[in-house]
């Protein structure tokens, strides 16, 4: 199996750096990093990928199987760990990543040394005692919506997720990154997504975390950052002064001060 071809890896900045590695969220691609790479070449090795059936990945390795959970995502991550044959790296996560990096850093401990998650929900339907954001209803009208007219959902929700209606130039982008992704593939993607529930892995977190979440997130609200940060041991939590769920795009230069400084901290 090539996996650097697989999940069109790339690598590139300072080969004598420590690694961070990029992941993207559903319906993204490595692409959406665009504006955090410049914040980080010059002292870190960055490390980016496409999940299967996302941006330039090799669709013929999907499988409906393998990518019904969260932990075949973490196994790609796994994956291109061992095979650049990474040792603690610094994972950052967007979204639904956030948690696929707190899965493969229990996977494989020796590969993952940190966890930075950008705007991170281990559930996204409320429960009793918990805010996700969405209700069981909700969910299920956004899947059904999803499966029945993939493209029409994209140019909905897209905006929506990304916020700042002010600058429609990036729900644009979103939709586009949306409409650009495989639908059955998506579909699958966005199953695992919004029907997870990983609130229990977070206790099990046993390296340093920084957990950005936004003012304002209509996907994960500020309570999942509480919540999260409240429940990953030692964990450090900052709210960005951003709109959306997207604040490396919408909000670059607050979200790569965050990641910096943290990944400062480290050295």
């Amino acid at each position: 199996m090539d996996v650097q071809r697989r999940n069109n890896v790339t690598v590139t900045g300072n080969a004598h750096g420590p690694t961070v590695v990029l992941a993207h969220g559903f319906g993204c691609d490595q692409n959406m990093w665009r504006f955090t790479v410049p914040a980080l070449v010059e002292d870190y090795r960055v490390v980016l990928f496409d999940y299967v059936g996302s941006g330039r990945s090799d669709l013929s390795s999907f499988s409906e199987t393998r990518y019904a959970s969260l932990d075949g995502y973490a196994q790609d991550v796994v994956d291109v760990c061992e095979v650049l044959d990474l040792r603690g790296a610094v994972f950052v996560g967007h979204s639904v990543s956030a948690m696929i990096g707190v899965l493969a850093a229990g996977t494989a401990p020796e590969r993952i040394g940190a966890l930075v998650m950008v705007a991170p929900s281990p559930r996204y339907i409320d429960d009793e005692g918990y805010r996700g954001g969405f209700s069981a209803e909700d969910v299920e009208e956004l899947l059904d919506s999803l499966e029945s007219n993939y493209l029409g959902w994209s140019a909905a929700m897209a905006p929506a997720i990304m916020g700042n209606a002010e600058r429609p130039e990036l729900g644009e982008e979103l939709t586009n990154s949306f409409c650009a992704t495989d639908p059955e593939m998506a579909r699958v993607f966005a199953r695992t997504t919004f029907l997870s529930d990983s609130r229990d892995d977070l206790k099990k977190v046993g390296v340093p975390t920084l957990v950005l979440d936004c003012t304002q997130d209509a996907i994960a609200p500020r309570e999942v950052g509480a919540f999260v940060h409240r429940e990953i041991p030692h964990s450090t939590r900052i709210t960005l002064d951003a709109t959306g769920h997207c604040p490396h795009l919408s909000a670059p230069e607050a979200t790569n001060a965050a990641i910096t400084g943290f990944l400062a901290g480290l050295r």
